[in-house]
């Protein structure tokens, strides 16, 4: 039994050794900022409202959500989006996809952010029609 728990203990550090210290790093942004929105994502909304002095009264609803970045030969990221729209759709919102990608050499890039009902990682890019990114909060990887 006590080997079996030092193979066990060894394989797991082993396994943690591998992934380079760029790797952990990013793992732990990753897991740290998508729990910190997912925790202070009333208050970063509430600055955002109030560095744009939006008006409550306006019909809209605004919530904080995960924003990951991607694309091709762009920078990886994690951090937060405020979105904006009619109540039934803001609360649809679960995530923000961020994808860019270059043209024409590096000429032109182009950026789409996408208010997704999913977790990108799982259930794929699913828009929500009506919502509006305005407002992000961006940590490089």
């Amino acid at each position: 039994m006590k080997t079996r728990k030092l193979l066990i203990v060894g394989g797991a550090t082993l396994a943690v050794a591998a992934i380079s210290g760029a790797q952990l790093k990013q793992v732990i942004k990753i897991i740290g900022v998508g729990a910190a929105v997912k925790q202070f994502g009333p208050q970063i909304d509430s600055a955002f409202n109030k560095l744009v002095k939006r008006d409550k009264k306006s019909g809209f609803k605004t919530k904080v959500v995960p924003i990951i970045s991607g694309g091709i030969n762009g920078r990886t990221g994690i951090g937060a989006a405020q979105v904006s729209g009619p109540s039934a759709q803001v609360d649809k919102v679960k995530n923000v996809a961020q994808l860019d990608q270059d043209l024409l050499g590096r000429e032109i890039k182009i950026r789409a952010m996408v208010p997704i009902s999913g977790d990108v990682i799982t259930t794929g890019i699913t828009p929500v029609d009506n919502v509006g990114i305005t407002g992000i909060v961006d940590l490089k990887l």
